[in-house]
C-alpha cells in the first residue's frame, strides 16, 4: 500500500502528449499524467474518451493502428521511451494487458501463461516459481490449466491475460478495461486480485476503466478523461466524494449524466496549456 506520508518515486511520466491517427484525426489533446511506483492509478472516462489510446501511446502500440505521438514526451524512470519498440519496453518492465483479453485461443491456459515468460532469462526454476505464484492468485486457472483458452469463460480469459502479464515479471502493468463484459461479482474478484498483486508483489498498475465506481474504490489516484483531455484528477478518495464525479460518473444524481462542459461552474484545470 502507498505510504501517503512520504514522497513517492515516479515511474511513468506522460508530458503533454498529442496523438493523431491517419495523420488527420486528433485523439489526445495535451494529456499529462504521472504514475508513482507501487501505486494503482486509474484512467477514467466514457467510451471514446481516449483511455485506450493513452495506454497504447505509452506501450508503443499505436503504429500498428496508424497512430503516432506528435507532441509531448513519455518517460519511464526518467528515460524517454516513446521511440522504443513494444518488446524493448517489455524488457524494461512495462507490459500492457489489452482490452478484450486477447488470449491465444488454441493454446491451453497454462501455455498462454508460459508465453508471458518468453523473454525471461532467469532460468526454469524461477519461471516455475512464478507460475505457482500466478496459480496462487488465480486458483481457477490452476483448475483449468489444461483447457483450451478459447473454451474458457470471459472471466477466466481475463485472469489468463493478467496472469500472462505477471509471468513476464513486470514492474508496471497497463491494464485496459479489466471489467469489460464481466458480471459484477467477477469484476470485484478481478480488482481484489489486482489489489493483492499490487500490495504483495509491488507491481505498479495504470488501469483504464469505464466502471468509475469500482475503479475509485481500488485505485490510489485517478485521472478523468473527456474527449482526449484530462478534465480532473486527484486522490481516489477525493474523487469519490467530488459532487461532479458523483453526478457524472457514479450515477448519484436524478438529472442524468452530463458532460463537464455543460456545467458552467466547473473550471477545468488546463495543465496542457502550461
Amino acid at each position: 500500500m502507498l505510504d501517503a506520508g512520504r514522497t513517492q518515486e515516479t515511474l511513468l511520466e506522460v508530458n503533454n502528449i498529442e496523438v493523431i491517427y491517419n495523420h488527420v484525426i486528433l485523439v489526445l489533446k495535451g494529456v499529462s499524467l504521472t504514475v508513482p511506483k507501487g501505486g494503482i492509478t486509474a484512467l477514467l472516462g466514457g467510451n471514446g474518451a481516449g483511455k485506450t489510446t493513452t495506454l497504447k501511446a505509452i506501450s508503443n502500440l499505436l503504429r500498428s493502428e496508424r497512430g503516432e505521438v506528435t507532441k509531448g514526451s513519455i518517460l519511464y524512470r526518467g528515460e524517454r521511451v516513446q521511440d522504443l519498440s513494444p518488446s524493448d519496453l517489455v524488457k524494461k518492465g512495462v507490459i500492457q494487458v489489452m482490452e478484450g483479453r486477447h488470449c491465444f485461443e488454441h493454446l491451453t491456459v497454462e501455455e498462454n501463461l508460459m508465453t508471458g515468460a518468453y523473454t525471461r532469462t532467469d532460468g526454469k526454476a524461477a519461471i516455475a516459481a512464478d507460475l505457482e505464484m500466478v496459480y496462487t492468485y488465480f486458483p481457477r486457472l490452476k483448475e483449468r490449466r489444461k483447457s483450451q483458452a478459447g473454451y474458457t469463460s470471459g472471466g477466466e480469459q481475463q485472469m489468463t491475460a493478467i496472469g500472462r502479464a505477471l509471468m513476464s515479471r513486470p514492474e508496471t502493468i497497463l491494464l485496459d478495461e479489466p471489467s469489460m463484459g464481466l458480471a459484477p461479482q467477477l469484476v470485484e474478484q478481478i480488482f481484489e486480485i489486482v489489489k493483492s498483486v499490487n500490495e504483495n508483489e509491488g507491481v505498479t498498475f495504470l488501469l483504464a476503466e469505464q466502471n468509475t465506481n469500482v475503479a475509485l474504490r481500488y485505485a490510489h489516484y485517478g485521472y478523468i478523461l473527456e474527449s482526449g483531455r484530462i478534465v480532473m484528477d486527484g486522490p481516489a478518495a477525493d474523487l469519490r466524494e467530488n459532487p461532479d464525479v458523483k453526478e457524472f460518473y457514479l450515477g448519484m444524481s436524478d438529472t442524468g449524466r452530463k458532460s463537464f462542459r455543460d456545467v458552467r461552474s466547473y473550471r477545468r484545470r488546463k495543465r496542457w496549456l502550461s
